[in-house]
């Protein structure tokens, strides 16, 4: 296996200098590769010019007897393409057995979502005449308002929103500015007003939504927070702060947005990911027929 040990650490090189990826997806990759390797290793299957798409369909089944969820085979599947295009790319082989294999069907992954009336009520729910209630506020807005991910409303900085779009910085550290809902700025200037930093001026690197200790807020405290406010509505569905950010796509799927549209709010680099939301809303569409059409 002397040369996967030799192009491996320039893979990883590629991804980070190329691709932008960051450290923890470098990781991920990192595993994924290590996992098939062992896996070739004990096969005896040295040589990566005779790996064919029936040792990667052998491998894949391995995974699925060693009960890995049908998300993370899809993980690896995505790590071993993306390292054989690599080595394609670098002339060092010829072919790519991966070209035909196709990745499991991820639709019935996306987790429990918020109906339109239970949005309006969570959105209801905060205290506004507290800083940490006009700050909750504030976040949820722009957490459904935009379908940002956590980790995305984390890392907002206080220049970051205008009057009608938002800057974001997304996966791969890369950059996408999109439409903000009025509603949403309206909340986010009440809690800067109120947190007395109206009047800062020049500081781009400033944090937007901090803690009680005035540091930059974290995805735990947010989860936590959106935690206390399902219980308060009375919500007994299993929802995080991404179930926003899938009840957001949703519900603008609902309302005939295009799905290319929702992809580029989302910042998905693939539309198959985006695709999973017609599911859902076909779904929804043949319950609703079943359940109300006179003749059925």
């Amino acid at each position: 296996m002397q040369e996967f040990d030799l192009a491996f650490p320039d893979f990883l090189s590629y991804l980070a200098s190329e691709k932008g990826l960051c450290i923890n997806t470098l990781k991920a990759y990192s595993q994924d590769l290590s996992l098939f390797y062992i896996y070739l290793l004990e096969k005896r299957e040295g040589d990566l010019h005779k790996i064919t798409e029936k040792v990667l369909v052998a491998f894949f089944e391995d995974l699925e007897k060693k009960n890995y969820s049908k998300s993370s085979s899809y993980r690896i599947l995505i790590s071993i393409k993306m390292y054989f295009r690599f080595l394609r790319k670098e002339g060092l082989l010829h072919h790519d057995p991966t070209l035909h294999l196709q990745p499991p069907k991820l639709w019935q992954k996306i987790p429990d979502i918020l109906t339109e009336g239970e949005v309006e009520n969570l959105l209801e729910a905060p205290n506004l005449k507290t800083l940490i209630g006009l700050r909750d506020k504030a976040f949820l807005e722009v957490l459904y308002g935009s379908g940002l991910r956590v980790s995305e409303v984390c890392s907002l900085n206080l220049y970051d929103i205008k009057e009608q779009s938002i800057r974001v910085v997304g996966k791969g550290s890369k950059e996408r500015v999109i439409p903000i809902a009025k509603v949403a700025v309206k909340a986010v200037d009440e809690y800067i007003l109120h947190d007395h930093r109206g009047q800062i001026k020049d500081k781009q690197g400033e944090p937007l939504f901090l803690t009680l200790s005035g540091k930059r807020i974290d995805r735990v405290t947010i989860w936590a927070r959106v935690k206390y406010y399902t219980k308060i509505i009375g919500v007994t569905k299993n929802i995080s702060p991404h179930s926003l950010r899938h009840s957001f796509a949703t519900h603008l799927l609902n309302h005939g947005a295009d799905l290319r549209v929702i992809q580029e709010l989302l910042g998905h680099a693939d539309i198959a990911t985006t695709d999973r939301y017609t599911h859902i809303s076909k779904e929804r569409l043949l319950k609703s027929f079943h359940e109300h059409h006179p003749r059925n």
